[in-house]
């Protein structure tokens, strides 16, 4: 069971902490300005929407978050 405290804490990342498990995740400079939760994929992976400084301006993606919930941990990818 996810508690309602760590569900809490899953669907409020900031474009800092998805910063930081993108960055722990192996992924080389993402550095997401702002960021937005989207909902819950059909897998149980936790969706954001994010922007992130681009070579002319800006860029946007999506960023799926992985809750493991026997280790307490959450997993980036993009």
């Amino acid at each position: 069971m996810i508690t309602a405290d760590t569900l809490k804490t899953l669907t409020t990342f900031t474009a800092a902490a998805l910063t930081r498990a993108a960055v722990d995740a192996g992924y080389k400079g993402p550095e997401f300005t702002s960021c937005k939760f989207l909902g819950m994929t059909n897998g149980g992976q936790f969706c954001y929407s994010v922007t992130r400084k681009a070579e002319e301006g800006t860029d946007s993606t999506k960023v799926f978050l992985t809750y493991d919930q026997a280790l307490g941990t959450v997993s980036a990818e993009y």
